[in-house]
């Protein structure tokens, strides 16, 4: 299977790695400026200095994958070892290191990462958990973590997290990974197409599906994005769905397995 099966033909990687980049640089602004990074953040058990940590170690996890994908097989043991807990291990580890080694540490890999994914043929698969990846998916992927572990520190320190036009690379996420949010729910897939119509940030409409479909959800790009992404309840977005399958795939939606 590569890329989880996800259609990711529309993602043009010319535009969506600069995105990438840039969302990582307005973190690091934000971060690099907080002398303490023990402050608590929505996700159980996790400072700052967790979230960032969490960041460095995926990065450092597609470079292997890309580099020495052989090696990869080492990275999947050990998330099977810990099982539920591995990201919590994995970040509790990153984080118990100084705070400059931590920050320049993930300054390190993201531009790495960059450059890799700059690289790498679109075509070109790598090892990831469950499935083979490609650029494509890599891209927004990388993209839409650093975006929603950055909500959960900018809500942590009280500072609007503005939202852009990269909003874009995690809405087309949640839109093609809707089939994955009826899998990890042990539902039955879907067959019935899905029209859905987000307001970018500047007033745009972003769209998705066929006009005449009876399913339908419509909102802020923002809301879809923190609801994909588990960061705000379903009653805490401005969302609406027509459609008892529309409706479902709200209640339930996720960015990824």
């Amino acid at each position: 299977m590569l890329d989880y099966g996800l259609d990711l033909s529309a993602v043009e990687r010319d535009l969506a790695l600069p995105d990438l980049v840039a969302e990582g640089d307005e973190l690091d602004a934000l971060v690099s400026a907080q002398a303490d990074w023990s402050k608590p953040t929505p996700a159980a058990g996790w400072t700052i200095a967790h979230q960032i940590a969490h960041l460095a170690s995926a990065d450092a996890n597609v470079l292997i994958a890309i580099r020495t994908p052989d090696a990869f097989d080492v990275v999947l043991k050990q998330a099977e070892a810990a099982g539920s807990q591995h990201a919590d291990l994995d970040a509790a580890a990153g984080a118990a290191q100084p705070r400059s080694e931590l920050l320049e540490q993930w300054r390190a890999g993201r531009a790495e990462v960059a450059a890799a994914l700059r690289d790498i043929p679109l075509d070109q698969g790598f090892p990831w958990y469950g499935s083979q990846l490609t650029a494509a998916l890599m891209v927004p992927l990388r993209l839409m973590e650093t975006w929603a572990h950055g909500q959960d520190i900018f809500d942590t320190l009280g500072v609007s997290h503005r939202p852009t036009g990269r909003l874009r690379h995690v809405a087309s996420l949640g839109v093609v990974g809707r089939e994955l949010s009826f899998y990890a729910a042990q539902l039955p897939a879907l067959e019935e197409p899905f029209r859905v119509e987000l307001t970018g940030p500047d007033g745009e409409t972003w769209v998705w599906g066929p006009e005449d479909a009876s399913q339908r959800v419509q909102g802020s790009a923002l809301d879809f994005c923190l609801r994909v992404t588990h960061r705000r309840s379903r009653a805490e977005t401005d969302l609406t769905a027509v459609g008892e399958d529309a409706q479902k795939w709200l209640d339930i939606a996720r960015v990824f397995l």
